[in-house]
């Protein structure tokens, strides 16, 4: 085996080994001398693998962001008779259930952050946005006509609603809050969203 493939097969252990980590322990549960040992190298081969720890949490957070997807595709196959009300409803369920059964791999979409002056990669701020895109497709039919940017804005702004009942709920940051509760609150705030968007002034057209 070559130099290039060993450091391949080093590279994919090192990420199987921090999602193992993640899930289990959260953000704080990812220690390089423990990755290490458990993959089988010295401390020192992982940044012969990877550049840094951050490296390995993009990995990781990359594969959640995929399975968010895929769940989010299950939940929503596109049936005929669907409105957009009803299809954002069902994808704030599933993201709520998503985030109650992985849940410190859903934190870890949030709490990771970078030493001051790097940047985010592009590569996983195009597959952020393509979860956006799942979002912006109903607010679409609810808002007919919006440019592709107050869209895009459109649906981060929807999915702030959604994630702060979430976050508030599975964390209990203002009181336990039942399940079924949690449900239906997400619910009842889809639904008057879905209600007053058709009637909300559209944006300002931008001057040049």
């Amino acid at each position: 085996m070559d130099t290039t493939t060993r450091r391949q097969h080093l590279r994919q252990a090192l990420i199987d080994a921090a999602e193992r980590a993640i899930a289990a322990r959260g953000l704080p549960g990812l220690k390089a001398r423990e990755l290490a040992a458990e993959v089988g190298c010295a401390v020192g081969a992982i940044y012969n693998a990877v550049e840094d720890l951050d490296e390995l949490i993009f990995s990781v957070n990359s594969r959640t962001l995929a399975a968010l997807e895929d769940a989010l595709h299950a939940a929503n196959p596109g049936k005929a008779g669907d409105d957009a009300v009803a299809l954002l409803t069902r994808m704030a369920l599933t993201y709520l259930d998503y985030a109650a059964s992985n849940t410190a791999r859903w934190r870890a979409l949030f709490e990771h952050r970078l030493p001051e002056g790097r940047d985010v990669p592009d590569w996983y701020r195009d597959e952020q946005a393509r979860l956006f895109r799942h979002v912006e497709a109903p607010l679409s039919a609810l808002r007919p006509g919006l440019a592709p940017a107050d869209l895009a804005l459109l649906a981060r702004s929807v999915f702030s609603a959604v994630h702060g009942i979430v976050t508030l709920g599975l964390e209990e940051k203002l009181g336990a809050i039942p399940p079924r509760t949690l449900r239906a609150q997400i619910t009842a705030i889809v639904a008057a969203i879905g209600a007053g968007l058709p009637a909300a002034p559209l944006p300002e057209p931008k001057r040049r």
